[in-house]
């Protein structure tokens, strides 16, 4: 359904070394990197048919964060999704809501963990329980 997903950034270097580590840890290398015919720089993190992309904002004006909004990253085990969570916190995170682990809801059982990325972006590592 989705072909990518790009949030903005104040310091592109900043959020690159940020999700190089805690992209990392779900197996994504480092970015690939274009500055446009504008001069702003974009990194593009490719994964199992998923794109991930970060840009400084191309109309000039301060990065926002959507208020209400979140994106999930599928992680492979519980374990993964602690590590996703700590690797990001030792990078520059802010955790946020319960600490990671599982929930119970009308999905079954999920492990969890929130955090806000350097800029303020609600990321989330998910893993369903079978």
């Amino acid at each position: 359904m989705f072909s990518h997903i790009m949030i903005g950034s104040s310091d592109i270097e900043k959020t690159k070394q940020f999700y190089t580590a805690v992209l990392g840890v779900l197996g994504a290398g480092e970015p690939m990197e274009h500055v446009n015919d504008t001069g702003q720089k974009r990194l593009f993190y490719f994964h199992d048919n998923s794109t991930f992309s970060i840009s400084e904002p191309i109309n000039g004006k301060p990065v926002t964060v959507a208020n209400g909004s979140t994106i999930g990253f599928a992680c492979n085990s519980p374990e993964q999704v602690k590590e996703l969570h700590d690797v990001a916190v030792a990078n520059g995170a802010t955790s946020v809501e319960d600490p990671p682990g599982p929930r119970e809801g009308s999905m079954g059982v999920m492990h969890l963990c929130y955090f806000l990325d350097p800029d303020g972006h609600k990321i989330c590592g998910l893993h369903r329980a079978e």
